[in-house]
């Protein structure tokens, strides 16, 4: 189970940094970026390469993220000039074009072999017991800080309503919750037992269970949407209620990641670079929180609404796009770099379009403009991924190469649902949606 964790955290800490880029170039600039992907390749194969011709460690991922803000340069020297659209379609093919030269520059990057057997961080590293002592420390000091945020939100949430309309409201989302989940357990189960009788072919099994869960979907968003209408405090109801849940499997995960790091002779590797990302994780966090809440952030957000209007008050609006752009990118090479350090072995395929599409899938999911959001979209997501790789075979009976096919289908229905009823997302406000503008 603490290998299982550590991954986990390791992974959500990774694409939470690289979902970071990408919300600080869409949701504060307004800059559509559909080749998101093509930063943490660069960041990837250079830190890769680097580290494989004797640079240090701690040296190479910030060359990488270099390199991949130059790409970000590159990119906006040509296009930021003109319509969003053309960056759109220019990311898109740059992508791919990266992913390619990946591909057939054997001479580089090894082809579709890939890159293995490079240096980890920390992972010839044997910590003493006060060296552990203070890991799980750090660890437990990051945890704390994110459990005063919460407590924090709570805390204000509860201020705006009186204790019986507060109580009334989280009973009812309680049951809400309850009630959809026991649904959701009642249709796995007749599946499951569908599968086992097998009286009808998988591809109808899957048909019903699929039209099932629409079914289900719409009418608890038809629900939602009607007591949000009647309750004033019904989303209250339903974040607090949310809030309790991520708090709780906050706590178990905690327990078993410091575990992991004092028992950190266990697998080194992974559980230094656990501890690696979700510092930098932090330090990303507070870094983007500082310049968007600065005058550099305001201008980035005047630039989201009406460009024009930024340029009638004098601003530069081409030097901040481009400020944005290459920022965004840098912080995508470092995901790159951890991400290449937690697979341990680099291929052009980790690196498809549907990476950039999980990135906006965690923004939007989250709330655009909002970095705690981000950060939250990014937990959700991954959260699913991981429950579903295993528990969803038990219950949909379909192969491996279409069950992944069916939990994408099942992210864009929940995305769906989510545009319906919140199009700003979890955190986000609606006054700075920037979808559809």
């Amino acid at each position: 189970m603490e290998g299982f964790i550590v991954s986990l955290v390791i992974f959500i800490a990774v694409f939470a940094i690289f979902a970071l880029g990408l919300n600080l170039q869409w949701g504060f600039t307004g800059l559509i970026n559909f080749g998101h992907v093509a930063f943490m390749t660069i960041g990837a194969y250079t830190t890769v390469l680097l580290t494989l011709a004797g640079i240090p460690l701690w040296f190479a991922p910030l060359v990488g993220g270099a390199f991949a803000a130059l790409l970000g340069l590159l990119i906006g020297l040509s296009t930021l000039r003109l319509r969003e659209d053309y960056l759109a379609i220019v990311t898109i093919g740059v992508s791919e074009m990266i992913r390619l030269i990946a591909v057939n520059e054997e001479w580089l990057t090894r082809g579709t072999f890939g890159l293995q057997r490079f240096p980890l961080p920390l992972a010839e590293w044997e910590p003493g017991w006060l060296e552990r002592v203070l890991m799980v420390a750090l660890l437990t000091a990051v945890v704390g800080g994110a459990y005063w945020q919460l407590i924090t939100w709570m805390r204000r949430s509860l201020q705006k309503y009186p204790l019986p309309v507060i109580g009334r409201g989280l009973l009812l989302a309680l049951a809400y919750l309850a009630s959809l989940s026991g649904l959701l357990i009642g249709v796995g189960r007749v599946s499951a037992q569908l599968k086992q009788a097998a009286t009808l072919p998988a591809w109808a099994i899957g048909g019903l269970l699929l039209g099932a869960l629409v079914l289900i979907g719409w009418g608890y968003l038809w629900l939602g949407r009607r007591a949000s209408q009647t309750l004033s405090h019904w989303g209250m109801s339903l974040g607090l209620v949310a809030a309790t849940v991520i708090a709780v499997l906050g706590l178990w995960v905690f327990r078993y990641a410091a575990l992991a790091l004092y028992h950190y002779s266990n697998n080194p590797s992974k559980n230094g670079l656990m501890l690696i990302s979700v510092l930098l994780l932090v330090l990303v966090y507070v870094g983007l929180e500082t310049l968007v809440r600065s005058p550099w952030g305001r201008v980035l957000k005047a630039i989201r609404e009406d460009e024009e209007v930024a340029r009638a008050l004098g601003k530069n609006v081409f030097s901040y796009k481009l400020q944005s752009f290459m920022l965004g990118g840098f912080l995508a090479g470092i995901a790159g770099a951890l991400y290449a350090w937690q697979l341990t072995t680099v291929f052009p395929d980790n690196f498809q379009p549907i990476v950039t599409f999980n990135a906006w899938t965690m923004v939007v999911l989250g709330g655009a403009g909002n970095n705690l959001g981000t950060i939250l979209g990014t937990t959700i997501f991954w959260t699913y991924d991981t429950i579903t790789r295993f528990v969803l075979s038990d219950i949909v009976p379909l192969e491996d190469s279409r069950l992944g096919a069916f939990r994408i289908m099942v992210i864009g229905l929940l995305l769906m649902v989510l545009m319906m009823w919140r199009p700003q997302g979890i955190l986000g406000k609606k006054e700075e949606l920037t979808l559809g503008r």
